[in-house]
């Protein structure tokens, strides 16, 4: 999804640990204006169930935050140890 300046923002989208296989791990993106955080997920193939942490900006976010131009999102699953 390519977007002209007048119809669309760029953002960039972080990826940790097993969200990256696959994917890039970091990646700047053309989105609508009004995307949100989850949209961003879908077009990613990144599940919402296999995501609990959410930044945007450095700051805790939920799926239904809408972006604006600029914003950094990362997206962080769950993390095993033993």
């Amino acid at each position: 999804m390519r977007l002209d300046a007048s119809e669309g923002m760029r953002i960039t989208v972080r990826l940790f640990a097993t969200l990256s296989r696959g994917r890039p791990g970091e990646e700047a993106l053309e989105v609508d204006q009004d995307a949100t955080v989850l949209q961003v997920m879908k077009r990613l193939g990144v599940p919402e169930g296999e995501v609990v942490l959410i930044f945007v900006n450095g700051r805790h976010a939920k799926p239904d935050l809408h972006l604006t131009e600029g914003d950094e999102v990362a997206l962080v699953p769950p993390i095993g140890g033993g």
